[in-house]
């Protein structure tokens, strides 16, 4: 599967709890690259709150396909997991699992209370979570002679791309992490910085984070 070039998702654990008419409810967010997890870490919340009216959760999982689930845990149908997974979906997020544990308080919500409750709940974690946008990256080590160093250097730092540490030899070499829609920007300022006589290598693809 091609990989996409950018996607949101959590930054990782986080749990915050809400109450709504007497229920508790504990949002549990995680981060997960493999429905595997996303399953292991669903079942640990389970065990920990064995004694919940409900452990209701959704995730989705970006592989080499979209893998979206989500369950009721014995709450009406409808009214608990599919409210978690649209969450998700609106704020267009993968590889997030959210587990959403309900002690009961004596009061029913009903089915549009339920779905409310569910809804604030997992919306109130990942707000508390907090969200990191991935981007497709090409990692391109650019190796020029020493009186190119310092105009390459400068427009390397303005460019604002991840720099990693500068190796000196014969020749300087920058090691960075690039965008793998601004490539061509490098190749043609490293060109015109050396009157071509840079040299650029291309290495690994990855999603790296992306501060917002």
């Amino acid at each position: 599967m091609t990989k996409p070039i950018a996607y949101t998702t959590v930054k990782g654990y986080g749990e915050t709890e809400i109450s709504i008419q007497r229920s508790r409810f504990i949002a549990y967010i995680n981060r997960v690259d493999t429905e595997e997890e996303a399953v292991d870490f669903v079942q640990k919340i389970a065990k920990k709150h064995w004694d919940a009216t409900h452990n209701c959760y959704a995730y989705i999982v970006q592989g080499e396909n979209e893998v979206q689930r989500s369950s009721d845990d014995g709450e009406p149908a409808g009214t608990a997991g599919r409210p978690i997974l649209e969450v998700i979906k609106s704020r267009e997020l993968t590889n997030t699992a959210i587990v959403i544990t309900r002690y009961f308080g004596g009061i029913k919500l009903g089915a549009g209370g339920l779905i409310r409750a569910y809804s604030s709940s997992a919306s109130a974690g990942l707000d508390n979570t907090g969200l990191v946008d991935w981007n497709l990256q090409r990692k391109l080590t650019v190796t020029v002679d020493y009186p190119s160093m310092g105009k390459v250097e400068h427009a390397l730092r303005q460019s604002g791309f991840e720099l990693e540490k500068t190796r000196f030899t014969e020749v300087v070499t920058f090691p960075l992490w690039v965008p793998e829609g601004s490539v061509q920007a490098i190749l043609d300022m490293v060109a015109e910085q050396t009157s071509g006589s840079g040299l650029v290598h291309f290495h690994e693809r990855e999603h790296r984070p992306h501060p917002r």
